[in-house]
């Protein structure tokens, strides 16, 4: 799977609705953190495809976030 920057960004944005209260590096550290690891080289060493897995893992674990805080 080749993520396109779109995709992640939108998956990105997507996140960000859910979690207003992350500032944007904290969003970004999360997800590069899920794809792989809670080592610091994650955020460099992430590919996008890797990025945008975890991105919509974590839309899917979570979506009843926006139900709940509706």
């Amino acid at each position: 799977m080749k993520a396109s920057r779109e995709e992640l960004l939108q998956a990105l944005a997507e996140l960000s609705a859910l979690f207003p209260d992350w500032r944007f590096g904290q969003l970004v550290a999360n997800v590069a953190t899920a794809a792989r690891s809670p080592q610091v080289e994650a955020i460099w060493e992430s590919e996008d495809d890797e990025l945008l897995i975890a991105a919509r893992r974590l839309l899917e674990r979570n979506r009843g976030r926006a139900e709940i805080s509706a």
